[in-house]
C-alpha cells in the first residue's frame, strides 16, 4: 500500500496569542506542536503498512520550521518526508491549502491507495482541508473514522466506523480514499532512539509551488475567496451574581423567586 498523511505545525494553544494591530496570530517565539489529530493519522498510516506492507509519505505545508513535525514523523517510522514551502502560499484559506496539498501529492506520491488526515487542526478548527483535498483528488472521503474495520488493497476496497453525534456509522468504500480520523483511532507510538538520531541527521526536502506544478491563482491569497477581517480574544467574563446559603428549605423558595424576578420561570 502506498499511503499519504497530511500533518501541520499549530501553534501550542497554551501559548496562543492574537496581535491586535494586525488581527492576526502571533507564529513569531510561539512553541509549536505537530497538530495532536494528525499524530492519530500517522499512526494508523504506520499500523496499515505494518499490516499491508507498502510506504507512508507525510507531507506538510507551511515555514521552513515545520520541518520539526515532519522530523517527529520520520522518527516514529515514516518512510518519506515533504515539506511543501513556498511565500507564494501566503495568505492560503482551506481551498487553496487543499489544492496545494492534492497537487503535492499527484507530484511526489503519484498512484497511492490512501490519503489520511487528522479530523481538524486545533488553530482553525474548519475540518475543511481533509474533504478539500479529497474533492480535488477526485475520491471517496471518509470523515470522523474511528476504526478501519476492514482494508483490501488487491480488491479496491475499505470498510471502515464513523464517530457521530448519536453514535456509529460502518461505511464501504472504493479505493483510493481519504479518511479524517478521530482520538478513538488509535494510540500514537512514542519514536524510538534509532528514529530518533536517523531523523536528526535527515534532510527534509523542500517543494515550492512550481516544484508541484502549481498555477499561480489557486494558491496563497490570490486562490483563497475566503479571509480573515477581525480575529480577537473575547473578554474575559466579569464576576456577580449572587451564592444562597443556608438549609435547603429555606434555599430553594428563595432560589425560585429569584427565577420569578428574572423572568427564567413564570
Amino acid at each position: 500500500m502506498k499511503i499519504a498523511v497530511c500533518i501541520k505545525q499549530v501553534p501550542d494553544t497554551t501559548e496562543l496569542k492574537i496581535d491586535p494591530k494586525t488581527n492576526s496570530m502571533i507564529r513569531e517565539g510561539v512553541a509549536s506542536i505537530t497538530n495532536p489529530f494528525d499524530e492519530y493519522a500517522v499512526e494508523e498510516a504506520l499500523l496499515l503498512k505494518e499490516k499491508h506492507g507498502g510506504e507512508v509519505h507525510v507531507i506538510s505545508m507551511g515555514p521552513p520550521q515545520a520541518v520539526e513535525v515532519l522530523k517527529n514523523a520520520l522518527a516514529v517510522g515514516a518512510d518519506k518526508v515533504y515539506l511543501v514551502s513556498d511565500k507564494a502560499f501566503a495568505g492560503a484559506d482551506t481551498l487553496a491549502t487543499a489544492y496545494t496539498l492534492s497537487k503535492t501529492i499527484k507530484t511526489v506520491v503519484g498512484d497511492f491507495d490512501l490519503v489520511i488526515c487528522g479530523k481538524q487542526a486545533i488553530d482553525g478548527d474548519t475540518a475543511q482541508v481533509g474533504p478539500g483535498v479529497a474533492t480535488r483528488l477526485r475520491i471517496p472521503q471518509l470523515t470522523y473514522v474511528s476504526k478501519v474495520r476492514e482494508i483490501d488493497p488487491e480488491k479496491k476496497r475499505i470498510v471502515v466506523e464513523r464517530l457521530l453525534e448519536n453514535g456509529r456509522e460502518v461505511v464501504e468504500a472504493s479505493l483510493p480514499a481519504l479518511l479524517t480520523v478521530v482520538k478513538d483511532i488509535n494510540e500514537p507510538r512514542l519514536p524510538s532512539l534509532l528514529g530518533i538520531k536517523k531523523a536528526a541527521k535527515a534532510q527534509i526536502p523542500t517543494l515550492t509551488a512550481k516544484d508541484i506544478g502549481a498555477e499561480e491563482n489557486h494558491i496563497g491569497s490570490k486562490g483563497s475567496p475566503t479571509w480573515v477581517t477581525k480575529i480577537f480574544s473575547p473578554e474575559p467574563r466579569k464576576g456577580g451574581g449572587e451564592i444562597l446559603k443556608g438549609e435547603l428549605s429555606e434555599v430553594v423558595p428563595l432560589l425560585v423567586d429569584k427565577l420569578m424576578e428574572t423572568k427564567f420561570i413564570k
